[in-house]
C-alpha cells in the first residue's frame, strides 16, 4: 500500500487479528490471520473526512459519549472520566448582538482539526458570507462547507484548513453588510497522552454496553502502539516498513499463551478520540476487535504531524498480555 496517495483516491482501512492458535511446547500461541475489509474513505477536494452518509457516524458519536449511559461498573485507568473529546466547539451564541456573529472573543481548537468553526447558532437566513484569516500559516482558509456528517450546518459553519500551530484572527461577514465580526482562534497541539487514554475510556464504555469485560491499559505493548502509529505515516498497512508483520512490534510471549490484534486509522475522519472510535465502530472488522471477548488489554498509539498528507495517525494494539 502506498505511503502517500494522490487526490480523489480511495483509502481502505484493513483489519488484522490473531485468530489461529497453534500448540508450541504445550502452550497456545496465536498466529496472525489477515482479514481485508473495512471502511472506504473518499478524498474530495483534498478533504479526507467525507464518508458514507448511511453509516450513522453521528449516531455512533452520540452513543459512545452518552452521559446517561450506565457506567456504574466503569473504572477509569486515568483517574478522570470527566473530559471526553468531542468533535464540536460549544459556542455560547444564544443572544448574539446586532451586527455581530459571535459572543466569544477567542476560542482554542486542536490542530487536527477537531472542530468546525461556527457562528451564532441562533442566526439564520444569512445569505452568502465571506470568511478571512489574518495568518495563513496557522489557518490558510476554509472549505465552503461544514462536516455535515457530524451534524454541522453548511450555512453557519466552516471547516478550517489548518497549516500550523499559533494564533490567527478570523473575520467573517455577510455580503449585504448587515453582519461582520472577528474572533481570535488559538490553534494548539492535540494532547496525545490524554487522547490515547480517552480512546480506552470510550472503548470500555462500548464494551460495558455489550456486557463485556473492560480492557486494562496495555503497558506491555504501549511503546509498540506508538511505533505502529508512526510507521503508518510511511506505510499504511498491517505490514511494517521493514516487511515484517505488525505483530512483531509486540510479539506474543512464548512463555504463555496469548492473542493480539490491531486496528489502524488515518486522516481527517479521525480527528479526535470520539471520531476515531466511531469510525472503527462503523466497520464490522474493526468492531470485531473492539468487541472481542478474549482481549484483556488495549494500548493506543497516536501520531500527529501537520507536515504529512493525513496528519493524524492512530493504532490500537489489543492483547491478552
Amino acid at each position: 500500500m502506498e505511503a502517500t496517495k494522490p487526490k480523489n483516491t480511495k483509502v481502505t482501512i484493513l483489519l488484522s487479528i490473531n485468530a489461529a492458535a497453534v500448540l508450541i511446547a504445550g502452550v497456545l500461541i496465536a498466529s496472525a490471520i489477515w482479514l481485508n475489509g473495512g471502511l472506504e474513505f473518499r478524498a474530495v477536494d483534498e478533504r479526507s473526512d467525507i464518508v458514507e452518509d448511511t453509516l450513522g457516524e453521528l449516531e455512533l458519536l452520540e452513543s459512545i459519549s452518552d452521559s446517561n449511559a450506565d457506567t456504574s461498573k466503569y473504572t477509569s485507568t486515568t483517574g478522570n472520566d470527566d473530559y471526553i473529546s468531542t468533535s464540536s466547539h460549544e459556542f455560547d451564541n444564544t443572544s448574539v448582538q446586532p451586527g455581530e456573529l459571535w459572543n466569544e472573543k477567542a476560542i482554542t481548537i486542536y490542530a487536527t482539526p477537531d472542530t468546525d468553526i461556527c457562528i451564532g447558532g441562533s442566526l439564520s437566513d444569512l445569505g452568502e458570507m465571506y470568511w478571512q484569516t489574518s495568518d495563513t500559516n496557522v489557518i490558510s482558509g476554509f472549505y465552503n462547507s461544514a462536516r455535515t456528517w457530524l451534524g454541522f450546518n453548511d450555512e453557519t459553519c466552516r471547516y478550517p484548513v489548518i497549516r500550523g500551530i499559533g494564533t490567527t484572527t478570523i473575520t467573517a461577514g455577510t455580503y449585504d453588510g448587515k453582519r461582520k465580526d472577528s474572533i481570535v482562534v488559538n490553534v494548539v497541539e492535540p494532547p496525545a497522552d490524554q487522547w490515547k487514554h480517552e480512546v480506552l475510556t470510550l472503548v470500555n464504555k462500548i464494551r460495558i454496553k455489550n456486557d463485556l469485560e473492560q480492557l486494562a491499559w496495555g503497558y506491555a505493548c504501549e511503546s509498540a502502539a506508538d511505533v505502529r502509529a508512526k510507521e503508518t505515516v510511511t506505510l499504511y498497512s498491517h505490514n511494517r516498513p521493514d516487511g515484517s508483520s505488525w505483530s512483531t512490534a509486540c510479539p506474543v510471549p512464548k512463555s504463555s499463551g496469548g492473542v493480539s490484534g490491531e486496528n489502524l486509522a488515518i486522516g481527517n475522519a479521525a480527528v479526535s478520540p470520539a471520531t476515531v472510535v466511531a469510525l472503527w465502530m462503523s466497520s464490522d472488522t474493526h468492531r470485531a476487535n473492539i468487541l472481542n471477548p478474549d482481549y484483556t488489554k488495549l494500548a493506543v498509539g497516536f501520531n500527529f504531524d501537520l507536515n504529512t498528507d493525513y496528519k493524524t495517525y492512530w493504532s490500537q494494539f489489543f492483547s491478552t498480555y
